[in-house]
């Protein structure tokens, strides 16, 4: 079942890209951007990850939280990140495979990956704005900017 908005996000806990384990209700009092993408090193994911490293000083400043979510393994999010200098958390649904994304619904079983669905989080732990575009389809950082600033 999707997670809509106004519903309170599942909350999970999930390895970075260093294997620190990630919680998401340890970031009350922030607002959370959680970017679910379907694979590092890919053309349209690498182009999106680049924009949110260079925009992030706009999204919010320290109030923000960007999480970024993917199937692929604590290794290749680290060897990604290096090579892109992603300064955000790249979290690992890798086992239970997509358990995370499948809670949120974005989790394309088919594929065995996730869509781009990206879904902010206020301070309290609720989804105050989402989008999922289709899985060739970037989405639009200046709407990520909007709905933070409705907070």
């Amino acid at each position: 079942m999707a997670v809509e908005v106004g519903d309170e996000a599942p909350d999970f806990e999930l390895k970075d890209q260093h294997g620190t384990p990630v919680k998401l209700s340890g970031l009350c009092g922030k607002n959370v951007v959680l970017v679910f993408y379907p694979l590092a090193f890919s053309g349209v994911c690498t182009g999106e990850l680049c924009t949110i490293r260079d925009e992030l000083p706009t999204l919010g400043g320290d109030d923000v939280q960007v999480l970024a979510v993917s199937v692929d393994s604590v290794f290749a999010l680290r060897a990604w990140s290096e090579q892109e200098k992603y300064q955000f958390p790249l979290l690992s649904d890798f086992w239970p495979h997509g358990g995370v994304a499948q809670r949120f619904g974005v989790f394309d079983e088919e594929k065995g990956l996730a869509t781009r669905g990206t879904f902010i989080i206020d301070t309290e732990g609720v989804v105050r704005w989402k989008v999922v575009n289709a899985i060739p389809d970037a989405r639009d950082i200046d709407e990520y900017r909007k709905a933070l600033a409705g907070l």
